[in-house]
Formats: C-alpha cells, sequence, structure tokens
C-alpha cells in the first residue's frame, strides 16, 4: 500500500498532467485563447459582467495579467465594456454573442471529451470521483 506522501504525490502529478491538457485543449479550441481567457469568459458569463479589478481580486492574478487577458478578448470581440448603470465613471465587461457562442461551444466540446473519457466508468465510480473532485476543490479557498 503506497505511503501517504506517495499518494500525495501521485495525486500532484496526475493534477498537473490534467491541468496541461486543459490548457492544451483550450488553445485547439481557440489559438489566440489561453485556459485563463476561457476561465475569464466563463467568469463574466455567471456573473453577468464584472469590473476588471474584481477579476483580478477573485483570480488572484496581477491588474497588467488581467489587462492583457481583457485585450486579447475585446480584439477578438468576446468582451465589450459597457458604462455601469449605477456609476458611469465604472466600465464592466460583459460577454458579446461572439463570446457566449465560443464559450457555448467550448461546453460542449469538454462535456464531449468527458463523456468520451468516462464511457467505461461505472456510475459508482463516477459518483465517487464526482464527490472526491467536489471535497478537493472545496478546500482551494483555504490556500490564498
Amino acid at each position: 500500500m503506497p505511503s501517504r506522501d506517495q499518494s500525495v504525490a501521485t495525486i500532484q502529478r496526475e493534477m498537473t498532467a490534467f491541468a496541461r491538457r486543459a490548457r492544451a485543449a483550450a488553445a485547439r479550441m481557440h489559438p489566440e485563447l489561453s485556459l485563463v481567457s476561457f476561465t475569464l469568459l466563463s467568469h463574466l458569463e455567471d456573473q453577468q459582467g464584472c469590473r476588471a479589478t474584481d477579476l483580478a481580486a477573485y483570480y488572484m492574478l496581477d491588474k497588467s495579467t488581467i489587462s492583457r487577458q481583457i485585450a486579447a478578448l475585446e480584439r477578438l470581440a468576446f468582451i465589450e465594456r459597457r458604462t455601469d448603470p449605477d456609476d458611469h465613471r465604472i466600465q464592466l465587461l460583459h460577454l458579446t454573442p461572439a463570446g457566449t457562442a465560443k464559450l457555448a461551444e467550448a461546453a460542449e466540446l469538454r462535456k464531449q471529451a468527458f463523456h468520451e473519457r468516462l464511457a467505461e466508468w461505472e456510475a459508482a465510480d463516477l459518483e465517487q470521483f464526482a464527490e472526491y473532485l467536489l471535497r478537493y476543490n472545496s478546500t482551494a479557498s483555504s490556500w490564498s
């Protein structure tokens, strides 16, 4: 039976491999978009728009990193700036119809990929894996 340290090392290695595959998949879907870009698009969809500073704070990223990502998304016409109706000095970022369509396309491709990869798994194994991922991700906020 592997030791706790060996198990943690295996988890770390496999999570790193998972992250690399996710970045590669994002690059295949749209070569100009990074995984971070897709994450930002998803956040904007979930929040129905927000400020760039909110994105930086939420993802604990430097404002310059967020600015570069936003500029790329604007060039691709996936996001647009709108004036905040409550404070006309503030610009809110929102998905454009093209951004919404790209996000939906990516979600469908991801869903298909997961169904293919997990096709041979038993329902109980899928349920257990889902529970473990929920448990693992629920502790993510303690990593800041």
